[in-house]
């Protein structure tokens, strides 16, 4: 693991865990190339849709890190729209460690705000979170 003083070199991957929802994505960076897989598929295959895919991949564009590092993450829990939102955090994580310089500007850009909106609880006496049994008068 790479820390704030010392230089990042092509070995060293640098970790950043991101979570969103149920989903929990751990994300590991090095220098390379560009290359970027998601449970061993690309992130074209693993994200069909084009918003996933944007929303995984928008802190590289943000930063322009896109060709100048290798990514590999594993993500798991949840759907594949709060994988690509626990991607995205976890990147950015790794990017603020990978290069500290870059972290105000992704803090300023809401990159690094954890979104902890969650499923509500179905409450006891309901037939869901807000929903009720149907009333009948007589």
């Amino acid at each position: 693991m790479s820390t704030a003083g010392t230089p990042v070199d092509s070995k060293t991957w640098i970790l950043g865990t991101g979570r969103r929802k149920e989903s929990v994505a751990r994300v590991f960076l090095r220098p390379g190339s560009g290359k970027f897989t998601v449970n061993h598929r690309s992130v074209e295959n693993y994200f069909p849709n084009h918003a996933w895919k944007h929303d995984a991949m928008e802190p590289l564009k943000f930063t322009s890190l896109a060709e100048q590092v290798d990514v590999v993450v594993t993500a798991n829990g949840g759907g594949v729209g709060g994988q690509a939102g626990a991607v995205r955090m976890g990147l950015s994580r790794a990017i603020a460690r990978f290069n500290p310089e870059l972290r105000p500007s992704l803090r300023k850009n809401g990159f690094l705000t954890r979104d902890s909106r969650m499923k509500e609880r179905k409450k006891y006496g309901q037939k869901g979170a807000r929903k009720r049994f149907q009333f009948t008068k007589r």
